[in-house]
């Protein structure tokens, strides 16, 4: 039987939004609903009042590596699972869900991977720090303050790199010494996947030169000397002395010598708004939100308003809500594992969760939180996550869900499918449902329905 035809206000409240709750009622006027929303966005919401900025967390796992070196650091993996609890609670009771939705996007854009106990630490923070503030704002805006923050600086291994003629390179040399020498990592990572694209028209020699460039880009409190009192706080600090003196030329434009810390950051803001950066991050927006293989005319529609809006991420947000392929009446993407369980937990309206539990079942899932094993970040296409095996993870986790739901009129799966789904039920899932054998397996046929596993 053929699927339904997907309401608008369905699609603002699935697609655009993290899943409907019992509560929510289709907006009369949906595109107006969702710029309404950028007014709402929390940025610090309650859930976040008691976790860790980066330098308590990065004090925190000293701590914990001064206790156990070469052990599991038990206090950096409770704090982490803190982190994922905080993150759900905050897309559970958002009032804001297409921009949470955007918060979420962008942090996996800029992906760090918690898969050691330094970067562990960080993930929570680098998205309260770095992404949620300037979801609103300006591309480059959130661009100049990912890349200078902690978790990023460790993540893709930019505290330690030295220009190869840098003052400190050529004092260690006196002294007999090897300076730790030139990495590349963060400025590939910013070219191929931060802004302008694979293929985009960059060399090998560019980012050598951008690497150079970031020299002295570094993190203080990390085994420096102490202050007076024995402590150092740790932040973002560029250090003149492992900076590779002289101009940088990457893709044909020349950056000064004696710019220091400014030199990278001039090509960063040379990078968001090239026209390579625009078309990249507006196949990666159509991808999300208009299906694996974006509509050509969606993203030249979404490249030119980043490119006209000088980097606007309210703009390019309106842009995209404006746009007729974003409201195709059938549902055009696969939720993955995050996007799945949070639309579960927001349409089963219980008590909330062990942070322990949400992270469990994540991994379970296939998607734990901030680990995507790649600054690439998660696939964002079908095949990623609908293989067989991971279904039936799904339909696990749906039945142990279902089981601890409350055995009331508010959670029986006939009155919450029409709620969650609006106009969105095919009739074959509302019959599955109707005939089930009890009212957790109703529940649990709701939640993997194919009409609940897409948007």
């Amino acid at each position: 039987m053929a699927a339904p035809s997907l309401s608008p206000g369905a699609i603002a409240l699935n697609r655009f939004g993290l899943g409907a709750r019992p509560e929510d009622l289709p907006p009369a006027d949906p595109a107006r609903a969702l710029k309404d929303q950028f007014a709402r966005f929390e940025i610090a919401p309650a859930p976040f009042a008691t976790l860790p900025d980066a330098r308590a967390a990065l004090q925190g796992w000293l701590a914990a590596r001064k206790q156990a070196p070469q052990a599991p650091a038990t206090a950096i993996r409770a704090l982490y699972q803190q982190e994922i609890g905080a993150r759900m609670a905050s897309a559970r009771a958002t009032p804001a869900p297409f921009v949470e939705r955007m918060v979420h996007f962008w942090s996996n854009h800029f992906a760090v991977s918690a898969d050691n106990t330094q970067v562990m630490a960080l993930a929570g923070a680098f998205e309260r720090e770095a992404i949620r503030p300037h979801v609103l704002g300006r591309f480059e805006t959130m661009l100049q303050a990912v890349e200078r923050h902690p978790a990023m600086l460790v993540y893709l291994n930019q505290v330690p790199s030295t220009g190869p003629h840098s003052p400190a390179s050529t004092r260690a040399a006196a002294a007999g010494r090897k300076a730790p020498g030139l990495n590349e990592n963060l400025a590939r990572e910013i070219m191929e996947l931060h802004t302008l694209g694979v293929r985009s028209g960059y060399t090998q020699a560019d980012v050598t030169e951008l690497a150079r460039a970031m020299t002295g880009w570094t993190l203080d409190g990390l085994g420096q000397p102490g202050t007076p009192d024995g402590t150092v706080p740790i932040a973002f600090r560029f250090r003149p002395a492992r900076h590779e003196p002289g101009p940088r030329t990457i893709m044909g434009r020349t950056y000064p010598p004696g710019t220091g810390e400014s030199q990278a950051a001039q090509a960063f803001t040379t990078f968001a708004h090239a026209p390579q950066t625009a078309t990249h991050i507006a196949t990666k927006m159509a991808r999300h939100f208009a299906g694996d293989t974006p509509p050509p005319a969606l993203v030249e529609r979404l490249s030119r308003a980043f490119t006209q809006g000088r980097g606007d991420l309210p703009a390019l947000y309106a842009a995209l809500i404006d746009s007729p392929e974003v409201w195709a009446p059938v549902p055009l993407k696969f939720k993955t594992p995050w996007d799945w369980l949070v639309s579960a937990l927001r349409g089963l309206d219980t008590d909330a969760l062990p942070a322990e539990r949400i992270a469990g079942m994540l991994e379970k899932l296939g998607q734990p939180v901030w680990k995507p094993g790649s600054p690439a970040g998660w696939d964002d296409t079908t095949a990623s996550w609908a293989a067989s095996n991971a279904l039936l993870r799904r339909v696990e986790i749906a039945q142990r869900l279902a089981s601890q739901t409350p055995r009331d009129p508010a959670h029986d799966a006939r009155r919450l499918a029409p709620l969650l789904l609006p106009g969105a039920c095919a009739p074959a899932t509302l019959a599955e449902i109707a005939r089930a054998e009890s009212p957790a397996s109703a529940l649990a046929l709701l939640l993997v329905s194919p009409d609940f596993l897409r948007r």
